[in-house]
């Protein structure tokens, strides 16, 4: 099947998510821009490691394998580097085997502008700022955060995506319930509710495009499988397992956790990224897997 633009999923990344770039934004921190410079075109022919969202970014592009003739996935480099020191970045890609072929070098101005001009679906950075934009601008969007873990020797194996639900899939409305009149109100909100789907949140296309990307395989061989694991408990779970319906989304798994701390959980589901808006589950699932924090909703304002 030929691929529309729509049904592509194009993924914007920035350099300082795809590799491990540290030692280099060191650099820059204390020394200034022309040290920095000076140090990556010294370095241009030595390959970068593999950053957090490395694994995510190879397997990815591993699902163009199933059908090389149509590729289904894109990903775009975005980054505030210069062409000229951004030469080792594209060195590194061909080191790494990567088939990322289109990027934008910005010199230090903000690289959301290109998001839409590239057709992107989802943007990662580890730029806070730039990702606030990519929100603002309707765009699916998370900070890409340090990884207590070390990063793992990538296999071909199912590619795995964990979503947050209230602010990241679903809108923020029934987390500012929450928020302001407590446990309680959320519930019996929820409960009343339970036949309402809920607004959709910054990631519903991401995932809707991730779905049908699952439509083209029998479910028991999908290269792709997703998860839901939200604070959530009954009798909220309802309206969440509702509106999915209506949106005629399938997720793989869904826990409702009622709280609990949502690291292990992401380990046992072995998820190659988790999407959350709140500082705290983010912090629980670094410990464990890679993890993009959602600066969008009530939590972060």
């Amino acid at each position: 099947m030929n691929c529309t633009a729509q049904e592509k999923l194009t993924v914007a990344i920035s350099s300082r998510a795809l590799f491990d770039l540290d030692e280099s934004h060191a650099v820059f921190q204390n020394e200034g821009v022309e040290a920095y410079c000076r140090y990556q075109v010294e370095r241009e022919d030595v390959p970068l490691a593999p950053g957090v969202a490395f694994g995510l970014v190879k397997k990815l592009l591993a699902l163009n394998t199933h059908d090389p003739a149509h590729p289904r996935v894109e990903v775009i480099l975005l980054s505030r580097n210069s062409a000229d020191t951004g030469l080792r970045i594209f060195n590194s890609i061909k080191h790494h085997g990567l088939d990322i072929s289109r990027a934008a070098f910005t010199r230090g101005e903000s690289t959301h502008p290109y998001i839409s001009a590239f057709g992107a679906q989802l943007f990662l950075s580890a730029e806070p700022s730039d990702v606030r934009k990519a929100l603002e601008a309707g765009f699916a969007a998370a900070t890409i955060l340090p990884s207590a873990q070390p990063v793992a020797e990538v296999d071909a194996t199912q590619l795995r995506i964990a979503f947050d639900g209230d602010a990241v899939l679903f809108s923020d409305d029934s987390e500012r319930i929450y928020k302001q009149d407590g446990l309680d109100a959320f519930e019996s909100n929820e409960a009343s509710e339970a036949m309402t789907p809920l607004p959709g949140g910054p990631f519903k296309n991401f995932l809707a495009l991730l779905h049908r990307i699952q439509l083209d395989y029998p479910a028991d061989q999908s290269p792709i499988r997703t998860a839901l694991i939200t604070a959530r408990a009954a009798p909220a779970h309802e309206r969440v397992i509702r509106t999915l319906r209506a949106w005629n989304i399938r997720i793989d798994e869904a826990l409702f956790l009622g709280g609990m701390e949502k690291g292990a959980f992401l380990k046992a589901f072995g998820a190659d990224i988790f999407f959350d808006d709140q500082h705290k589950h983010c912090e629980s699932a670094r410990q464990h897997v890679a993890t993009g924090h959602v600066p969008h909703g009530v939590a972060n304002e």
